[in-house]
């Protein structure tokens, strides 16, 4: 069949020319895309996980909750001085200790804290780290149900919001409160099944911790300028053996400030593009947060109500402070930190409710993919944990207890042998890491068994 093309010589070329306007008009074309960037596309396209903002609020939220209510009172016994520069100690081996966990879970490709803990130390362990994330964290969020009856319904000393409120009455029966709170504000937080669903009540939640910090601050700044703040203690009280004792129980009250270890892996597995070093930065301006947080608390609270400091900083708040608005200032730190309790208490469930179900049910489908099973263990965890909020007298009871034990094995004694045994199948630790990882680990048995001494000793001075 005749053709009308003809073939085209060897030394001849075809020039391609673009007919886009765009191309045309000399825009920048887009910088090759680097490997993170596509993992961050690709998280992006296929689900809905969290980004650094949020992966910072989650654990946050983690870290700023009760404990932060009995920082003043820690005050009062340690001086401002050596309390300042604990919680600041505290934070940096905190971080580090969060570094070393991050590093060796991504390591042994670990997705549960108890995960990496079988991989250094073997199943036993796993066992036991399991049962201190249980007993932790079920023991923080009873001491955020006893504070929101201590505020909502007052104590033996100190009147609460509704009574101030309404007056005397049903309303303000102590345990109906908290049923109440539990059943219409907690439980439908509890029910969700990611814990990056939580990130913009973690978000918000933040924001009203830094309300409640500022207008502390505020209120401590003005009284003293107006010279109306009694002087405060800079050092420990060692003049008698009741301050010696209280000194000895203050420490695992301190250590267990910033314990978030439970939640940095189902944080970190649901990072976009996630990496150690995104998880580092995160936990850092984490650190740098908190730390400002519990320093401007600590302080403000004691300098406003002196000796007079209770373990739960927010019962003090009932009274006149002397300045303008009080009666509103006292409603508004009062009323948004319960909020902001509320908020936080579905981060620390999630995590305890993920340990019962790998200890209760080892082997079965994830929970996120048995619904029902994740709503019954909801509802199981939550009686339990508002009949415990029935039962303890206080937040300095259960906060020195699990300081002592639980709170400073997940922080510091478990992370340390973590890194010690694991860094012998990988990249080992520098002279520096292996320095602290030993220091954490000989500070963690101390504060452990001088906390335990100190408590039992606390409760057999006070029965006689």
């Amino acid at each position: 069949m005749d053709s009308n093309y003809s073939a085209l010589p060897k030394t001849s070329y075809v020039e391609l020319q673009v007919q886009d306007d765009i191309f045309r008009s000399g825009t920048p074309r887009s910088p090759p895309i680097d490997d993170e960037d596509f993992d961050n596309l690709v998280y992006e396209g296929k689900n809905n996980n969290s980004g650094v903002y949020g992966a910072i609020f989650n654990l946050t939220t983690s870290i700023v909750g009760a404990g932060i209510m009995a920082l003043p009172a820690t005050m009062k016994v340690l001086g401002l001085i050596l309390g300042v520069i604990l919680i600041i100690l505290m934070g940096i081996l905190s971080e580090i200790s969060v570094e070393m966990l991050v590093r060796f879970t991504v390591q042994c490709k670990a997705t549960s804290y108890g995960e990496v803990v079988q991989a250094a130390c073997g199943k036993p362990a796993r066992i036991l780290s399991e049962i201190c994330i249980i007993v932790n964290n079920a023991g923080v969020l009873v001491v955020y149900l006893i504070i929101m009856g201590d505020v909502m319904s007052g104590s033996l000393r100190h009147i609460g919001v509704f009574d101030q409120w309404l007056g005397n009455g049903f309303w303000d029966h102590r345990k109906l409160v908290i049923l109440i709170v539990v059943v219409v504000f907690l439980a439908p937080l509890c029910a969700l099944d990611k814990i990056d669903s939580l990130s913009l009540t973690s978000a918000a939640s933040v924001a009203l911790a830094v309300v409640f910090v500022f207008v502390a601050f505020v209120i401590a700044i003005i009284k003293l300028i107006e010279g109306t703040i009694e002087t405060p203690r800079l050092t420990p009280d060692f003049g008698s053996k009741k301050a010696i004792l209280d000194l000895l129980v203050v420490i695992p009250i301190m250590s267990n400030a910033y314990v978030c270890h439970f939640n940095v892996q189902p944080i970190y597995n649901e990072l976009q593009g996630r990496s150690p070093q995104k998880m580092n930065r995160v936990g850092r301006i984490t650190t740098i947060l908190c730390v400002l947080i519990y320093a401007s608390t600590a302080i403000s609270g004691y300098l406003l109500f002196g000796k007079n400091t209770e373990a739960d900083v927010l019962t003090n708040f009932d009274k006149d402070l002397g300045i303008r608005f009080s009666t509103a200032l006292n409603y508004i730190v009062r009323v948004g930190y319960i909020f902001h309790l509320i908020l936080v208490f579905p981060v620390i469930h999630f995590s305890l409710r993920q340990t019962v179900d790998a200890l209760v049910f080892e082997g079965s489908a994830p929970l996120t993919e048995s619904r029902k099973r994740s709503l019954a263990l909801t509802a199981v965890l939550l009686v339990l944990i508002y009949f415990g909020s029935t039962m303890i007298p206080s937040i300095w009871t259960a906060f020195k207890f699990t300081g002592a034990t639980t709170a400073v094995s997940l922080g510091f004694t478990f992370p340390a042998l973590i890194a010690l045994k694991l860094s012998k199948q990988g990249h080992g630790l520098t002279r520096a890491e292996k320095f602290l990882s030993w220091f954490m680990l000989i500070l963690a048995i101390t504060v452990s068994v001088v906390g335990v001494a100190g408590n039992i000793y606390s409760m057999e001075s006070k029965s006689e």
